[in-house]
């Protein structure tokens, strides 16, 4: 069987295609069929205009209407497409959403902060290696930081704020908004201790490849984005570019994100964090199978480390 996930966030959008068989020993396999990645950057828009622009419009309903053809080429059976931070601001989001299922028939779905926060968590926690301690899953995206707290592989709290990489190159981030983040991270530190961080994103997974070969453990030191920030912050865009090897919508964003995951290690007195390399787009498809294709979905089912970015 197989299944996709159309994730939609403020900076990029996705398209991943997985396919889940039942072994003749009865375990479940999954394999990755396809990934693509488009720069949509719709924060540009939302975080600055407070609506999608016509221009981005044209190029969302293009991409979905790709979409649907790639996904038919490789046989999907089901899919799940979701919009997240910047989908949620627009103010023109509704709209365009009844105007995309009329014009590509994707059925597109807005999700909230939480249930955003509740999807990437749902598959770090079959992830971990081990269920016993405490775990602050952050997620840093365009428009939006999400933080879930686990205590032995139960979810205890989930939070999204208003502080992603495009708002804040922005300026829309307000000083209050970081030091509620930070005040409740340490209120969770205080509570929880030992707690661990796990991050995800395409910038955490950048930060990791450039401090790390890929043969490395899935662990980035917070004394190495430190460095990495204090390396790139000073550079122009082209500079970054050229000198790290990064995609042009990668250059700018990746500086802001660094912050924000400092701000959290700092706050939770945490000085290592775990890149599994789970996009939320694995979070859908494997949400997806879970939930409507098997009530006994096993950690054998679960997405491995990519080569390429889960952004």
């Amino acid at each position: 069987m197989r299944l996709a996930a159309i994730d939609i966030g403020s900076n990029g959008a996705r398209l991943l295609i997985k396919n889940f068989r039942i072994s003749d020993e009865g375990t479940l396999q999954v394999s990755r069929v396809m990934y693509m990645r488009v720069p949509l950057r719709l924060g540009s828009d939302v975080f600055t205009l407070g609506k999608i622009s016509h221009e981005r419009q044209v190029m969302m309903k293009h991409m979905l209407k790709a979409f649907r053809q790639l996904m038919k080429l490789n046989q999907v059976e089901d899919y799940r497409a979701c919009a997240t931070s910047a989908m949620r601001d627009a103010e023109n989001g509704k709209k365009l959403i009844k105007q995309l299922r009329k014009a590509t028939d994707i059925n597109l779905e807005v999700v909230d902060g939480k249930e955003e926060a509740l999807l990437l968590c749902n598959n770090i926690v079959e992830q971990l290696e081990s269920t016993k301690g405490n775990y602050a899953y952050i997620d840093v995206g365009g428009g939006s930081t999400e933080v879930s707290l686990l205590h032995d592989g139960v979810l205890t709290h989930s939070q999204s704020y208003n502080i992603g990489t495009l708002r804040m190159l922005g300026g829309k981030v307000s000083t209050d908004n970081v030091k509620a983040m930070t005040a409740d991270l340490k209120r969770f530190a205080a509570t929880m201790p030992d707690i661990k961080i796990i991050g995800s994103g395409g910038n955490i997974n950048k930060l990791y490849k450039l401090a790390h070969n890929k043969n490395a453990s899935r662990q980035i030191e917070v004394s190495e984005i430190t460095a990495l920030y204090n390396k790139l912050q000073p550079l122009s865009l082209e500079e970054r570019i050229e000198q790290f090897g990064l995609k042009v919508d990668r250059a700018d964003v990746i500086v802001p994100a660094a912050q924000i995951f400092m701000w959290a290690a700092d706050a939770l007195q945490c000085n290592v964090i775990t890149v599994p390399n789970i996009s939320l787009a694995d979070s859908i498809v494997d949400g997806l199978y879970r939930n409507k294709y098997s009530l006994t979905a096993t950690a054998d089912a679960l997405p491995q480390p990519q080569d390429d970015d889960a952004e």
